[in-house]
């Protein structure tokens, strides 16, 4: 093990830091908070980003932040060291999620710079994809690294399934379009052009013309009746490879354990150019994602729904500067 100077492990903190806030989060709220002391950092979840309607229990929440942490241990990993990590470390304390402290090692191997160059080039995609194929071992690869973070990765190869799982969709979003509150919870974390705000999803990052999918998969109507968006492939009418993340249990330190293995999944994907979507209405809904559970996860708990797929778009993204989610930065 090499020794490492102040200076160096400050610097390590930081650019973890830097990192973490690259992670995806529902709607774009990044609810995360750190602060570093010493070769310490803490993770803990900001409840006033959390949705209480659309997220009353946390979960997505949690889930967003474990995809942060994933982005800390990985540019820790980059620049040479080991995390070790304690997942939800004070039972007294709900919002610290986890301390990392740094462990020198050795110099990071190829496919740790390679996995680390796709931090910031990542982005989430809300439409249909190219036909384009993704090869089977991309998605090999995508399950095994989910599998490596403790949950588990399931590609829906039955039509019948993958409809279920859009009919599924489109309920729940049919059904969250007339609450009135939830819609309200949503325009929160929509931005307009122009907006200076560098959270909330901004006005490029989604199409302004809706494209079917076959079968089709509902997306989020964040420009509620504006004519915002950004330019999308209208002949990008692929659904892509549909697949859900589960976890056996459903606890907190599970859901944590799940953003972790989500983020490494992305990573891994947008190092391969495939690009993921996310649909999460059905598992806001309660009998919706009991009913996934028992009919199609095998009983385990499904934390995100995702579809896999090339696509020539680049949606926009933005992020909060580090000194607003680092405390003393």
């Amino acid at each position: 093990m090499n020794a490492r100077t102040a200076e160096e492990i400050s610097h390590a903190v930081h650019a973890a830091v830097e990192a973490a806030v690259w992670a995806p989060s529902i709607h774009n709220t990044q609810p995360w908070a750190f602060a570093v002391s010493g070769d310490e950092i803490s993770l803990r979840a900001d409840s006033d980003r959390r949705l209480r309607v659309g997220d009353p229990e946390g979960r997505q929440m949690l889930i967003s932040c474990g995809a942060a942490l994933f982005n800390v241990r990985l540019a820790l990993r980059a620049l040479g060291y080991e995390s070790r990590v304690k997942v939800l470390p004070e039972p007294d304390r709900p919002a610290l999620l986890a301390t990392i402290r740094l462990e020198p090692v050795n110099r990071p191997d190829d496919d740790t710079l390679s996995l680390h160059a796709q931090v910031e080039r990542r982005r989430t995609h809300r439409a249909g994809f190219t036909t384009l194929p993704v090869p089977d071992r991309v998605i090999e690869t995508l399950v095994r690294q989910a599998a490596a973070e403790g949950a588990r990765l399931t590609p829906i190869r039955s039509e019948a399934a993958v409809r279920i799982v859009a009919a599924l969709t489109g309920a729940a979003q049919d059904v969250q379009a007339q609450d009135r509150v939830l819609s309200l919870e949503l325009i929160r974390w929509a931005r307009p052009p122009g907006s200076v705000r560098r959270d909330g999803v901004p006005a490029d990052a989604y199409p302004r013309s809706v494209t079917r999918t076959q079968p089709h998969f509902a997306q989020r109507d964040y420009a509620r009746g504006h004519h915002w968006g950004g330019d999308t492939d209208l002949a990008a009418t692929s659904p892509g490879v549909v697949a859900v993340l589960t976890t056996p249990g459903d606890s907190r330190e599970e859901w944590i354990g799940a953003g972790q293995a989500l983020q490494s999944v992305l990573l891994h994907a947008c190092g391969e150019n495939v690009t993921a979507a996310f649909h999460t209405q059905a598992l806001e809904t309660h009998h919706l994602r009991e009913f996934l559970r028992e009919e199609l996860c095998s009983g385990e708990y499904p934390q995100m729904i995702m579809r896999f797929g090339v696509t020539l778009d680049v949606g926009g993204t933005t992020r909060r500067p580090v000194s607003e989610v680092l405390d003393g930065a």
